[in-house]
């Protein structure tokens, strides 16, 4: 008994692109391409009505990114795997095509690729492309500077200009009565501050709230 082929549909809004794509795929003895359409709309309505393994859906269609909005409709709506094609690799796109549901995200230029993109999603053991996964990364990265960030501007804002040259004496190895000299206060006064300091930034000891604020860039 012959396997059941793959049934593959694209969405597609450039008609030579589409061409191509639908002869290229044909050549693949366990691929059925069942359908097409050139707008999002329309790929969500056919696909509605008939069922489909795998959707291969462009980004960019009508000069928007509507396979955006066509890709989270259809993983709503049917059991298919959607694979975002594009000819760009914008890093927003490529978050948003994974929040939308997608399996996979391929540039257009690695066309060959797409047959095993096809059988991988098919088969729920989708890789993301190299080209893809490394942009992820760079945007995880950016994401995780970012928050630093946030955090540091946060905790610098709890802290009193004294607290902040407190913590900066301490971190430079100078003690409590040393900084309450160079101050001319009080010892208890400092302590006060470094319990200020230690409410607001956690830690153990003064030592280990110095070393957390310089480790965040706060110093």
């Amino acid at each position: 008994m012959e396997a059941a082929k793959i049934r593959v549909f694209l969405c597609e809004d450039d008609p030579d692109w589409l061409r191509g794509l639908v002869s290229y795929l044909k050549k693949e003895p366990d691929f059925e391409v069942i359908g097409h359409a050139s707008s999002g709309p329309e790929g969500v309505t056919f696909l509605e009505q008939h069922e489909a393994d795998v959707v291969l859906m462009d980004i960019m269609m009508s000069d928007n990114p509507e396979g955006l909005w066509a890709a989270a409709e259809i993983v709503k709506c049917s059991g298919a795997r959607v694979i975002m094609l594009s000819s760009m690799e914008e890093k927003e796109f490529i978050f948003e095509a994974f929040k939308a549901g997608a399996v996979d995200y391929m540039v257009k230029s690695d066309f060959s690729e797409i047959p095993q993109a096809i059988r991988g999603a098919f088969q729920k053991r989708s890789s993301i492309h190299p080209s893809v996964a490394e942009k992820m990364r760079e945007e995880f990265r950016r994401l995780k500077q970012l928050e630093q960030e946030v955090r540091m501007k946060e905790l610098k804002a709890l802290l009193t200009p004294t607290e902040l040259q407190v913590l900066d004496l301490i971190e430079k190895g100078h003690t409590q009565t040393q900084i309450a000299d160079k101050f001319v206060v009080s010892i208890r006064t400092i302590k006060v501050h470094v319990g200020n300091i230690l409410k607001k930034l956690g830690g153990k000891s003064s030592k280990e709230a110095a070393q957390k604020a310089k480790d965040m860039g706060i110093l």
